[in-house]
């Protein structure tokens, strides 16, 4: 029989009915009177306390739990918060020939987020490549080429301007969400080790700092091997670098069965187009109707998964100042081909 929580009301009802109850001819109603004040009092102090316990039933499980309660059941289970990650990449150097730059020297970008060097290097004629990450974390950290960072202590011999160079300074990851916690700590207790399963190769992978999804093909290039993919859902881009790949296979390396020949691979995007006549047509509709597309294909869409054509219109049905819509293309379910992942192509407004 499920527990209904009394409602401060009824708790005052329950101290005044004792009060009179135990004194008799009191009258515990009587505005402002003493024993009023003193039914009002205790039901505040009890309704506090069952309040308490509400909260501390919602921190019993995982489920429901909050921040810092979440950390202590992840931590039970071994499961640790994924970390703020650091953009990284090259910036070139300039300055007089043979000068030293510590590992470590500090630099800043224009709008004061700092970086750092991560390898001592000599200048050499011309510019010399310098790696550097952020200090923080964070997609803050993202910067494009040619972009200017200043070291913050000068450098004998070393010009002050630091220019990015090509890709730019990528990967940078926040600290990742309590919902996300939440998934990982669920699936762990929901789908626990098993000597190599699908859910563990899943589990393993998902620990990754910014991978957000993940999916397992046992049997992916015949008996004894298991592909394993993934994506990047925080970036702009969300498929995998080289970079990635490496560092989930890495990872998968040292808890596979020993027997297992695991292929990472990055999925190949399968555009799907859209064609939608929406009514009211407005911009506000347009960009709602965009933003639940993009929700459904991160919730829906899966390599070589299918694509349902009712599920792709409820999406746009719940889409905020939707009346009503003529979703003209696509007309059937899609299947995307084995190892290719179904993505939002062009949308067409008619």
């Amino acid at each position: 029989m499920p527990f209904n929580r009394p409602t401060l009301t009824a708790l005052i009802d329950r101290a005044r009915a004792d009060i009179d109850g135990r004194l008799p001819g009191a009258d515990s109603k009587l505005p402002a009177s003493v024993l009023d004040v003193k039914a009002r009092n205790s039901a505040g102090a009890v309704n506090g306390l069952y309040g308490y316990l509400d909260w501390l039933a919602d921190q019993i499980l995982p489920d429901r739990a909050e921040a810092e309660i979440l950390m202590r059941h992840a931590s039970t289970w071994n499961i640790p918060r994924k970390g703020a990650v650091g953009a990284t990449g090259p910036v070139g150097l300039t300055g007089v020939l043979g000068a030293a730059v510590p590992v470590g020297s500090p630099l800043v970008r224009e709008d004061g987020v700092e970086y750092r060097t991560t390898a001592a290097v000599t200048l050499g004629a011309g510019t010399t490549i310098a790696p550097v990450e952020e200090v923080a974390g964070g997609v803050a950290g993202d910067t494009a080429p040619a972009t200017q960072l200043r070291f913050i202590a000068p450098i004998t011999g070393v010009n002050a301007a630091a220019i990015v160079q090509a890709p730019g300074l990528t990967g940078g990851a926040a600290e990742e969400d309590d919902e996300a916690l939440r998934a990982r700590l669920l699936a762990r207790i929901r789908t626990p080790p098993n000597g190599g399963s699908k859910g563990d190769y899943q589990r393993w992978a998902l620990e990754i700092a910014e991978v957000t999804r993940a999916w397992v093909f046992p049997g992916w290039m015949g008996a004894g091997t298991v592909g394993v993919t993934f994506v990047l859902d925080g970036r702009a881009d969300i498929l995998p670098l080289p970079g990635d790949l490496a560092a989930v296979e890495a990872h998968l390396d040292d808890r596979r069965p020993v027997t297992a020949d695991v292929v990472v691979f990055a999925p190949e995007p399968f555009p799907i187009d859209v064609r939608i006549k929406i009514v009211p047509d407005t911009t506000a509709a347009r960009a709602a109707v965009l933003a639940e597309l993009d929700d459904f294909f991160r919730r829906d869409a899966e390599p070589g998964g299918m694509i349902y054509l009712s599920r792709m219109r409820e999406a746009v049905s719940i889409a905020a100042g939707e009346v009503w819509h003529d979703l003209e293309l696509p007309s059937l379910n899609i299947q995307a081909p084995a190892g290719s992942l179904p993505v939002l192509g062009d949308v067409e407004w008619v």
